[in-house]
């Protein structure tokens, strides 16, 4: 049976600023913990096709593939798939945000199956996922709500 996770956070933040901190591509070593480098290998409007590098795990093994990704501003949403598929026979993600009370609720959807030569199947796939997005989208949180503090400490700043 495939792998099927849904993960979800609600930042507090505008929406415009989680938006533009979570799409930003380029950014997102900087944003997430896990990720060393991004290399864009294609853009054309609103899709994008990204080679992502992970840090080494603790098997000193260094972890890459390429995916694409579209973005769509007027609803909200992104999807993505992976590419170069490695150890899954597919992974498709989708991201939505929406204004919720207490800001902005962002939900990560992943659909998978991993290969049968793969060295983990969908369930501990599954496990795995669910853990490392509760990890990834807190640092997330913690780091868009911290530069929405700041905006709004400039903002103070500037009206004194």
């Amino acid at each position: 049976m495939p792998g099927s996770t849904s993960n979800a956070v609600v930042i507090d933040a505008p929406l415009d600023l989680v938006w533009e901190m979570t799409n930003d591509i380029e950014d997102w070593p900087r944003l997430f913990s896990e990720y060393a480098s991004v290399d864009i290998l294609e853009r054309d409007g609103d899709r994008v096709v990204f080679r992502l590098t992970m840090h080494p795990d603790d098997q000193g093994r260094t972890w890459s593939w390429v995916s694409q990704r579209e973005a769509d501003p007027r609803t909200r949403t992104v999807t993505a798939h992976r590419v170069e598929t490695g150890n899954f026979r597919y992974m498709n993600i989708h991201w939505s945000y929406s204004e919720v009370p207490g800001g902005v609720r962002m939900e990560w959807r992943q659909d998978f199956a991993m290969k049968p030569d793969a060295p983990v199947d969908d369930a501990w796939m599954t496990d795995n996922i669910n853990r490392n997005s509760a990890v990834q989208m807190d640092l997330i949180r913690r780091r868009v709500e911290a530069r929405a503090a700041e905006g709004i400490a400039r903002a103070k700043e500037t009206r004194s």
